[in-house]
């Protein structure tokens, strides 16, 4: 998945938060004299950077989790973890048995680590105690784990890509926002002007992840699996190639991609290209709001439209992202981390930290806060909860990501330099990614 840029790799100091107080009486969690269970326990939460920094996290966190213990009387203590050091942290807390209570993970890690069977699964209970499965956008609570398993995280943070697209742009060349994969072909290369240093397109085309996600997209627009039904990789399938080649031919046989491309090794280059009017469209995540206009770029100078498939494609846009929340099995505060659980997931909570974490709400019938465009917002929305499809939920999936984006990062570099790559190619490189991820697997 595209987790939030890798902001630091250090950790902030466990900050204890608010003081014990009565709870209010009624409602899920409480006892029969209106306690609430688990008053006057503290929890240990470890939360992933979305914000601006780790720091900056804190800031926005801290008065959300005031508001739970003013409401329950449990104290949290946090601690937030950047990108680059949270797999780490968690696989350690896994093998020494010794971690927090609750912690966000990225859900694209989900069923990996379900299967180490370290994590609570969130039964029928423990559902009924943090509001319910309905109360969740289907999609998003599918990315909890394996299916037909009970999950064992629940969605938080919700994040989606969109086909960015600069209206000036098309306006003066007389183009509609495209609908189809040949409209938004078509309308590149009519925007594509090497001499003058503009583009149509923008790709993060050296970043293993970004060029992952987008061949999951291409080959699931084709109708494509990466897994079978087993879990074995089953990378080679001709949807999947042509659907690898198509996203390459985007830079080799359409021309509507600079090869500098190949070097950018992450979503924030193509951003800047867009931002300064460089490229007339970029592929990118809710989330690039923010750097588009501290970049330069008013909001009213650029739309957002599904990223659209071949003409007679399955209409899938993006993959689920975001992050999603999990409980260690072993903690000795079951009650009060589903309490946090239900807290974090509510209406209020998704809301208040909708805006500062520009994340889409996680919730069926909410409405994202994280733009004043109301047209924007009900795009991302749609996309995320109507033409969405999780990454495969299969232990290997980290390997997936690795093995097929770092090839695609070579085969982009190939163009780039000059060279040529075919449907032949494609397959020979899926099939090393595909023989490497299942000798890992056995």
């Amino acid at each position: 998945m595209r987790l939030r840029s890798l902001m630091a790799a250090l950790t902030v100091p466990a900050l204890a938060l608010g003081a014990a107080a009565c709870s209010s009486s009624g409602g899920s969690g409480t006892t029969a004299g209106g306690a609430t269970a688990g008053a006057g326990t503290t929890i240990t939460y470890w939360a992933s950077n979305q914000g601006t920094s780790l720091d900056n996290d804190k800031q926005v966190l801290a008065p959300e989790l005031e508001k739970f213990t003013t409401a329950t009387g449990i104290k949290v203590n946090l601690e937030v973890i950047g990108w680059n050091d949270l797999q780490t942290r968690i696989q350690t807390a896994i093998t020494s048995g010794s971690g927090p209570d609750v912690l966000n993970i990225g859900n694209t890690w989900a069923a990996s680590l379900q299967a180490t069977k370290a994590f609570m699964p969130y039964d029928e209970a423990a559902m009924k105690a943090i509001g319910g499965k309905d109360k969740f956008v289907k999609p998003a609570l599918d990315t909890g784990g394996a299916a037909g398993q009970d999950v064992t995280s629940v969605p938080l943070y919700g994040l989606a890509y969109g086909l960015y697209y600069n209206k000036a742009m098309f306006k003066t060349a007389g183009l509609n926002p495209p609908k189809t994969w040949e409209e938004m072909v078509s309308a590149a290369q009519k925007l594509t002007d090497p001499a003058k240093g503009t583009y149509g397109f923008s790709l993060a085309a050296g970043s293993y992840t970004e060029n992952v996600h987008f061949a999951f997209i291409n080959g699931s627009q084709n109708g494509g699996q990466w897994f079978d039904t087993d879990g074995k990789p089953t990378f080679t399938t001709d949807p999947n190639v042509q659907g690898v080649l198509r996203y390459l031919d985007l830079m080799q046989k359409d021309k509507v991609v600079n090869t500098s491309n190949a070097q950018y090794d992450n979503g924030t280059k193509a951003v800047n290209d867009f931002a300064t009017k460089k490229v007339a469209m970029i592929l990118n995540q809710n989330n690039a709001d923010n750097s588009i206009v501290s970049n330069g770029m008013k909001s009213d100078e650029y739309g957002v439209v599904p990223f659209p498939a071949p003409a007679g494609g399955q209409k899938i846009a993006t993959f689920i992202a975001g992050i999603n929340l999990s409980i260690f099995k072993n903690t000795k505060n079951k009650d009060a981390a589903l309490q946090f659980v239900k807290f974090m997931t509510s209406e209020a909570t998704q809301t208040s930290l909708g805006k500062p974490f520009s994340s889409l709400p996680v919730l069926n019938n909410a409405t994202p806060v994280f733009t004043d465009n109301a047209e924007e917002a009900k795009t991302f929305q749609d996309i995320y909860a109507n033409q969405s499809k999780p990454l495969p939920l299969v232990p290997a999936e980290d390997q997936f990501e690795s093995t097929v984006g770092k090839a695609m990062n070579g085969l982009f570099a190939k163009i780039a330099t000059g060279g040529t790559v075919s449907a032949g190619e494609v397959k020979t490189a899926l099939k090393d990614a595909q023989d490497q991820v299942t000798a890992a697997v056995g």
